[in-house]
């Protein structure tokens, strides 16, 4: 137990404090002071990211349905143009005699037409799931780093006071200073 009451309490800093006191020491007491700031953003931080992602998810479902019903459309579209087409293709028959090449032209102009507006509703749907995926990571991203910041502010200025503050500041002139005295 006096071990690790020993790597708490500095006594060469703190005189006065008999067995108990603050360790100033900056590289000693970062591991803990972070991980308990991981330990508390974790566990507050744990249902507002939960409530983002499925918020984030409804809206991407929604995409989603609403991509499915363009494709539905889409392939109603094709449907009505293929049976235009065999429409098409019946009159071409008829008309054989009189001009096949502009009927075949009509009728490749027409698939082409349909596979290009195919082509780019699916495109479009890609897309928009791409970038509402990127909105979403870049959203939680951003919540996420806000609440660490905030986290971090408040349990710096919860424990920090001026006193402390002026030792620590006095503590790394001292440091400066000895490092002055080296290089020189």
């Amino acid at each position: 137990m006096k071990n690790v009451t020993d790597s708490f309490v500095s006594l060469g800093h703190w005189p006065s404090a008999g067995s108990f006191g603050f360790n100033t020491d900056i590289l000693a007491t970062n591991p803990i002071n972070l991980s308990v700031v991981l330990g508390v953003l974790i566990y507050f931080g744990k249902g507002v990211l939960n409530d983002l992602l499925d918020n984030r998810k409804q809206r991407i479902l929604s995409t989603i349905q609403n991509s499915e019903e363009l494709r539905r459309g889409a392939v109603e579209q094709l449907e009505r143009a293929q049976a235009r087409l065999r429409k098409v293709e019946i009159e071409a028959d008829e008309y054989r005699k009189n001009g096949y090449s502009e009927i075949e032209r009509e009728k490749v102009n027409l698939i082409n037409a349909t596979s290009d507006s195919l082509e780019q509703l699916e495109n479009f749907k890609n897309e928009t799931l791409h970038f509402e995926q990127q909105r979403a990571i870049n959203q939680v991203r951003q919540r996420v780093f806000q609440q660490a910041l905030q986290g971090a502010l408040g349990t710096l200025n919860n424990c920090l006071n001026s006193e402390l503050h002026f030792r620590t500041i006095r503590a790394n002139i001292g440091i400066l200073g000895a490092m002055e005295e080296i290089t020189d």
